[in-house]
């Protein structure tokens, strides 16, 4: 795959246009895709980290008669929502989003915050508050296109995704280059494997991510995820047969082929499925679960 040049706009499809935020990293991949969805009047879709080279970009790929009537946002992570506010105060266009940066949590994992053990929050624009919510389900209608806002946390509370008829916008929650973190208690493994099986019940002809290239299969990829995160929680089962052992710990045993810079997001991933299998009633530990933990089976 060839990344595409950031601040250049690249039409996908009639309609369809992607523009590449300027902040690559191991976790962001090439960087952050904003799409421009419509011909005059347009849905900006995840506007991005707040680069007031990208926010510069997003204004300049505007053509004759073109004009920003939506702000569509993703998620409240800060590569993705922080540039929404500086667009509208540009352009008076409305920011929609599921919810603020706590909104959509499971239970479980409201329970778990408040207990204050957890930590986390890596990368959250807490200060991110919409205009206006979306619930799921809502229809998001401008000039000559409709969006179906899909309610699907898991690597997130408030994570949408944003269905264009069979396309899906996706965000962070299915990418094909990586599979997502998931870090509770912003992030919470139940919610993401019952996201994944939603999506797998529709018919969709490609994914567009937030980070990286369009997923041209997504039913393969989809079951693809679902059987790695499957996997992962088998590995993670037969480390703690041998003893219990908290998140960091196991992290070492089963991710042996990740580089050491991105271990520490490797021991959230643990954590979000020790979390679920604890939920499950599959590991035990004492007390409230925390990264310092000692999981054992049941």
């Amino acid at each position: 795959m060839t990344a595409p040049e950031a601040g250049r706009p690249e039409t996908l499809a009639p309609g369809l246009v992607r523009l590449l935020a300027p902040n690559p990293s191991p976790m962001t991949f090439w960087g952050t895709n904003t799409y421009l969805v419509g011909t005059r009047g347009l849905a900006v879709i995840d506007p991005g980290p707040d680069l007031p080279a990208h926010l510069d970009a997003i204004l300049a790929s505007l053509g004759p008669g073109q004009h920003i009537t939506h702000i569509l946002v993703t998620h409240a992570h800060l590569d993705h929502a922080p540039a929404a506010r500086p667009l509208a105060a540009r352009t008076g266009a409305p920011i929609l989003a599921f919810g603020d940066a706590r909104a959509g949590r499971s239970a479980a994992m409201r329970r778990l915050a408040a207990a204050g053990t957890l930590g986390g929050g890596e990368g959250v624009d807490a200060a991110f508050v919409p205009d206006a919510e979306l619930p799921d389900g809502a229809l998001v209608a401008g000039d000559g296109w409709q969006i179906e806002a899909l309610h699907l946390p898991g690597h997130f509370g408030n994570h949408l995704g944003f269905a264009l008829g069979d396309t899906l916008f996706t965000g962070d929650l299915v990418m094909g280059w990586a599979s997502s973190l998931v870090s509770p208690p912003d992030g919470d493994l139940t919610d993401f494997m019952a996201s994944l099986d939603r999506l797998a019940s529709r018919t969709w002809s490609s994914f567009l991510p937030g980070h990286g290239a369009p997923v041209t299969d997504p039913a393969a990829r989809l079951a693809e995820l679902i059987a790695h995160r499957r996997a992962r929680e088998a590995a993670i089962l037969a480390a703690l047969r041998a003893g219990a052992a908290d998140a960091a710990a196991i992290a070492r045993t089963v991710y042996t082929d990740t580089a050491p810079a991105l271990l520490p997001a490797a021991e959230r991933n643990v954590l979000a499925h020790l979390i679920d299998l604890h939920g499950r009633g599959l590991v035990h530990t004492a007390g409230s679960p925390a990264p310092e933990s000692p999981f054992r089976p049941v």
